[in-house]
């Protein structure tokens, strides 16, 4: 064995070395005896241990599998960093305090000893099968979702029947015990990722929220200490999903459960990669004991019907219920992507009331929001509630586009396998890397831009992949992966590898991502910058753009693999449609510009209305004058597919300014269908437009522009809505000076002018679906509704959420976009309840209100 490991001899004799040393702080147990009879060693860790089956508990299980000694080794170290320094770290000693530790740092004590001593890689215990084959699988030999097999021979031989070993019977009826356990983490390798629980059926669970912030803030922790980041990944469909694992029992119990895949190898290198993960890895299981009081019977109840109130394109209100309780508060946590942190660095609000509004918020962004209760008192929260995910509105002259590629236009190409290729497109997954038996392996995906004016602006751009599998990128730290723009006219064959790998590059997307950052189960994303969406907007003269993902394309001596796998959608290991890479662009359009001619015009003053001038100031009596002017909007596009993205008012002076006074003029909208002196004296004031003009500024330049605001911008869309005029006066501030007047050119080629900048755009979302039904067809349920008919639809938007209606497309699981006016739930559990939410789009797009059916089971 490899000598910085610890044997298992050696860390039950550290155990032993513990009890004497902190016995108020550690006992230990045999929970039961293994085939070879092996005792299987419990540590429980608590301040005043004797009391600790009375707090609520974390249960920490290592090795189940013989050739992953992670496990075994973070154990070990675990309990040395807790009872080395509970006295000097005052976070240690408050988690100790108020949580229990059950840990059992190797559970297959006899496969372990067998991996040490005689093969490495041996994973299963040491049963004698009595045909000449030894050992089953201890993590398929646990009750939930149990498979039956016959072949013992094999690394996932599940046994005769359930908990037909003496490991997993004496870890099930410790758990069974123990109803204090409210978190059970399982250490494996290898793949850097996080696996929560699941139920077979591959539905959202109440707990699902708590179990991947768990794993997200655990992460948090981690990439302080090294910049590594986690992946977290619940698993695919059901049939693909792992059976008889021990984590699905403890889920069963109650229990928040994650298998934690530590390091990229079973064995690896101690000093450089071991150690490694053992230091990143204890703030994490520090963090994540402290988290046990919070899903114990003491804490808080979760919050119900957390769900989006409204939202608009910077702002949103979310909404819950919960029990009138003066003892609690609530904290408001937000973030950019989905299985991110919610702590500190997240935190946006804190609030007693049950609604809370968000603002400043981009336009066509993706925000995701959490909450939980905390009791005042002793700090300790509740679970969290299903969070909540919306999209907000685009700005006024916005529009976004996401593109899906063909199944035809999305694969991968290797090097020595270059007559099987074809068949990499369309089907299941990308493969992107190196490895010995593939060579270099490239990912390439064709976009329609078709959907995309040409002369459009690019504002943002983001590429996402979804890494499903990263067992395979075996090497930690070592290579980046990179999305590059392809000139098509040098790539005819996107399957043939040597046109791929020669292909002319334009420009690389984003930023490449390493490694150790590239996360199995949680979106990447390569954002273009301001020059790469120049690059991008050239591509739309073709109508389509060509992107390589490119990997490491070299291996270090002795290693095989640096392949990282992505889901395409496609085939029947595929997640569908919610899983496919997507090009997201974000643009506006060049606005079109026209000059509005000055309508009526006049001067009006205390002694009338002078139609042929239009002067303002201060008469001789210091009474004040007013320039008044109109425009005809009528000129304009239809009012419900224009947005006015730019005004401004062009005024030329026609007077001569000679005194120095301190005298400022502005205009101002006015809304008086008739008017006298008086009535413009005591308006109601609408808005200002701009900013004053001084005297001083008069006498200097002639023309001067006074620029809509955006509130002023909206009253002038809202006047040319109404069919009415535009209508404004010129006038000065309250400083009085003896007859002072101002004359404003309303004639001639200096004439005041309403510059206008617009772009045709749909403001209005289209009706929303009627007569939704459900029914089941062919196992799956199937969602009808009536066509809408209009010339602008685009299509119909389908999501699915299980606890409250999505008000918002993107809450929820997206099921179907199309101008089809039905769609199946793939995927989906007909013995659940849900609702299905489905909107109409235009090309902008808008999004209708939605028309919500909930849906109960059968």
């Amino acid at each position: 064995m490899k000598q910085q490991y610890k044997s298992y001899d050696e860390s039950c004799a550290f155990l032993e070395a513990c009890v004497e040393k902190y016995p108020d702080l550690i006992s230990i147990e045999n929970i039961g005896n293994t085939w070879e009879g092996r005792p299987i060693m419990l540590a429980t860790i608590s301040l005043h241990v004797a009391y600790a089956h009375l707090k609520p508990a974390l249960l920490y299980t290592g090795t189940i599998h013989a050739r992953e000694w992670i496990g075994h080794e973070l154990a070990v170290e675990f309990i040395d960093y807790l009872l080395s320094n509970y006295n000097k770290n005052p976070e240690i000693l408050e988690t100790l305090t108020e949580n229990t530790l059950y840990i059992v740092p190797c559970l297959n004590p006899d496969g372990f000893v067998y991996s040490q001593r005689h093969f490495s890689f041996w994973r299963k215990n040491r049963r004698d099968n009595g045909d000449g084959t030894f050992g089953v699988d201890l993590n398929r030999n646990f009750s939930e979702g149990y498979r039956k097999s016959t072949q013992t021979n094999s690394n996932v031989y599940s046994g005769p029947h359930p908990f037909s070993e003496p490991e997993t019977q004496a870890i099930k009826k410790f758990v069974d015990e123990h109803e204090n356990i409210t978190i059970a983490l399982d250490y494996h390798s290898q793949g850097n990722v996080f696996f929560p629980a699941h139920k077979f059926n591959h539905e959202s669970e109440i707990e699902g929220t708590d179990l991947n912030t768990l794993c997200a803030n655990m992460n948090y922790h981690i990439n302080k200490i090294t910049g590594r980041k986690y992946g977290i990944n619940r698993g695919k469909p059901p049939t693909k999903l792992i059976s008889g694992s021990g984590r699905e029992y403890y889920y069963s119990k109650g229990i928040l459960a994650v298998v934690v895949e530590v390091g990229t190898r079973n064995i690896p290198d101690y000093i450089q990669n071991m150690s490694e993960s053992v230091n990143e890895n204890l703030p994490a299981l520090l963090y994540a004991l402290g988290e046990a009081k919070n899903y114990s019977k003491i804490a808080p109840k979760r919050i119900k019907n957390f769900q989006l109130l409204s939202f608009d394109a910077n702002s949103c209100e979310l909404k819950w219920d919960y029990d009138n309780n003066t003892n609690v508060y609530f904290e408001i946590y937000k973030n950019l992507n989905n299985k991110k942190a919610c702590n500190a660095s997240s935190l946006i609000g804190t609030t007693c009331n049950k609604f809370f509004k968000d603002e400043n918020l981009k336009s066509g962004t993706m925000y995701f929001y959490y909450i939980r209760a905390v009791d005042k008192l002793t700090k300790i929260s509740s679970p969290f509630p299903p969070k909540v995910k919306l999209k907000t509105l685009l700005a006024e002259d916005e529009f976004s586009r996401t593109i899906f590629p063909h199944k035809n236009d999305v694969g991968y190409v290797s090097e020595k396998s270059p007559e099987a290729n074809h068949g990499h497109f369309g089907v299941n997954s990308l493969k992107i890397g190196v490895s010995e038996s593939r060579g270099i392996s490239y990912g390439v995906m064709t976009f329609d831009l078709s959907s995309i004016p040409k002369n459009a602006i690019i504002l943002e751009t983001k590429i996402s992949l979804y890494p499903l599998n990263r067992v395979s990128a075996k090497i930690e730290k070592y290579g980046e992966w990179s999305i590059n723009i392809i000139d098509q006219d040098t790539i005819p064959n996107i399957r043939d590898f040597e046109q791929v790998h020669n292909a002319k590059r334009i420009k690389t997307i984003g930023q490449s991502i390493p490694s150790e950052k590239l996360t199995q189960g949680i979106w990447s994303h390569w954002d273009a910058n301001e020059f790469e969406n120049k690059m991008i907007q050239e591509e739309l003269k073709h109508k389509k753009i060509t992107f390589k993902i490119s990997g490491p394309t070299e291996l270090p001596l002795g290693r095989d693999s640096q392949i990282m796998v992505f889901d395409i959608g496609y085939g029947n290991q595929g997640g569908g449609l919610h899983y496919r890479p997507s090009l997201d662009i974000k643009y506006t359009v060049p606005p079109t510009e026209i000059a509005i001619p000055l309508g009526n015009s006049m001067t009006i003053a205390p002694d009338g209305i002078h139609t042929e001038e239009m002067a303002c100031g201060f008469n001789k009596d210091d009474e004040k004058i007013y320039a008044y002017m109109s425009f005809d909007l009528s000129s304009l596009p239809n009012p419900d597919e224009v947005v006015i993205t730019e005004a401004w008012l062009e005024v030329y002076n026609d007077s001569t300014v000679k005194k120095k006074l301190d005298i400022r003029y502005n205009i101002e909208f006015v809304d008086l269908e008739e008017f006298s002196y008086h009535d413009i004296k005591e308006r109601d004031r609408i808005e200002f437009i701009g900013y004053e003009v001084s005297s001083a500024e008069l006498g200097v330049k002639k023309r001067h522009h006074f620029i809509f605001d955006q509130y002023s911008r909206l009253a002038l869309e809202e006047k040319q809505r109404k069919g009415e005029e535009a209508k404004f006066i010129i006038k000065p501030t309250s400083v009085f000076s003896r007859n002072h007047i101002i004359k404003w050119a309303n004639s001639g080629k200096n004439a005041t002018q309403l510059k206008i900048k617009y772009i045709n755009r749909r403001k209005f979302p289209l009706p929303s679906p009627v007569n939704l039904k459900t029914k089941i067809e062919n196992k799956l349920i199937k969602i009808t509704w009536d066509k809408v008919e209009d010339n602008d639809l685009k299509g119909y938007y389908v999501v699915r959420n299980r606890w409250h209606p999505p008000r918002n497309p993107f809450d929820g699981v997206k099921l179907y976009a199309g101008l089809d006016n039905y769609t199946f739930d793939n995927f989906g559990s007909t013995k659940m309840d849900k609702y299905f939410a489905i909107f109409t789009y235009d090309n902008v797009p808008n999004y209708s209100q939605p028309s919500i059916i909930e849906y109960k089971k059968k």
